[in-house]
This record gives structure tokens, sequence and C-alpha cells, in this order.
């Protein structure tokens, strides 16, 4: 999975089609990601003793090929792209409408 935690992504189909957020949580066995502001649904809860009840709006999980990294030069959504490090030779992960580093 090309995203991580804290990455800037755009949701590109779906409900909250149009949305920007940051990714909260990532689920990898999945191929789900939780983006900040989009795809809420409302979940009705029981109270208990020590919380009341009532209906909470929580954002849901979106699958991965639905939302799309934002390029931090162009500020346009862009594919994933991988190289490798000259100095230190680890795959580094780039943008690749501009070639930016991510990360």
């Amino acid at each position: 999975m090309n995203f991580k935690v804290g990455d800037k992504v755009v949701v590109i189909s779906g409900s909250s089609k149009g949305k920007e957020g940051k990714i909260t949580k990532v689920f990898k066995d999945e191929n789900k990601v939780i983006v900040e502001g989009a795809h809420i649904i409302k979940k009705h809860k029981k109270g208990n003793g020590q919380e009341s009840g009532g209906i909470l709006e929580i954002e849901a999980p979106i699958h991965a090929s639905n939302v799309m990294l934002i390029d931090p030069k162009t500020k346009k959504r862009t594919r994933v792209g991988y190289t490798t490090d000259e100095k230190t030779n680890k795959k580094i992960r780039i943008a690749k409408k501009s070639g930016e580093k991510l990360d």
C-alpha cells in the first residue's frame, strides 16, 4: 500500500468525492484508510451507566483505490512512485507529477 498515516489525500470517488484530508489510520490487510472529514457515517450508540447514548458521527474506512495523494509541489492529485536514495540506498516515495520526494 502506498499510504502512510499523516499523508494528505483527496477522495476521488464515492459520496465524499473531492474532499481533502489527512490519513488518520491505515488498515494494510484490508487495503483501507480513514481520512479525517471524509466518509462520515452515523452510528447509534446505546447508553450505559457512565456514558449517555445517542447518534455519533464517525469517519468510516475508505478503500485505498478511492483516494490519491496530493503532490506537495503542485497541490494536485498524483500517483506514487518509488526510487532509491543515492546516499543511503533506501527506497523512497516520490510524486509522479513533479518528482518531489514525499514524507
